[in-house]
């Protein structure tokens, strides 16, 4: 095997756009994990039990089935029932979709990690139930559980080249029809593994620092 070094060069461009539509579906995927997570584990601990049984079996579906698999119905199934998503809002739903049920999970220990005077603090001064969560407690559970949902931005960023799949040419994706093109594989697909590592590495000792600044 010999090193292209030109097949590199030639390359780099189509890695740049790769990296941008890699950095617009993490930041999506991200708010909407983030989001929706909280949403399922206030709903599971102070929802109706209407609320609380349905959001629990849907979360635990989610979890439990592969983001693959979740990709390829949302893609190739939802169309059947009349719903058609492009590639990019796909990946984004699926991606954000799945992940949620996770942070919800890190929320959820996060609120239980309140001290029980919080809650009864906020009763004896009459405050509503919004301004219980809103003011009391998501500040203090946030705080806890905020170096474990920026592990799961990581874990998010490393599953990107699975939006492949369904379309949305992110930095494996650029690769892969780069090398059918040009039979250039290894170079391609090695720049994009290095790209993975130069963006995870740096993202993993922020989070290390945010924890333990947060311990402090």
């Amino acid at each position: 095997m010999n090193w292209d070094w030109s097949a590199v060069d030639a390359f780099l461009p189509r890695l740049a756009d790769g990296l941008l539509v890699t950095a617009q579906a993490l930041a999506l995927s991200a708010l909407l994990a983030f989001g929706l997570g909280l949403v399922w584990a206030v709903a599971q601990r102070s929802g109706p039990a209407l609320v609380r049984g349905p959001v629990a079996v849907f979360t635990e579906f989610i979890r439990n089935t592969p983001l693959l698999v979740q990709l390829f119905f949302l893609y190739y199934v939802l169309p059947e029932w009349g719903l058609t998503l492009s590639a990019m809002v796909t990946g984004v739903v699926g991606l954000g979709l799945h992940y949620s049920t996770y942070t919800a999970e890190v929320y959820r220990a996060g609120i239980e990690g309140v001290p029980r005077g919080q809650w009864e603090a906020a009763t004896a001064l009459s405050l509503s139930r919004g301004r219980t969560w809103g003011v009391v407690i998501l500040p203090q559970a946030i705080r806890r559980v905020a170096p474990a949902l920026g592990n799961y931005v990581i874990a998010m960023l490393k599953d990107t080249p699975m939006l492949f799949v369904v379309g949305v040419m992110e930095m494996l994706g650029e690769a892969r029809q780069f090398s059918s093109e040009t039979f250039l594989t290894v170079e391609a697909v090695t720049v994009v593994g290095i790209a993975f590592i130069l963006l995870s590495c740096p993202a993993s000792f922020l989070m290390r620092t945010l924890e333990r600044r947060l311990a402090r």
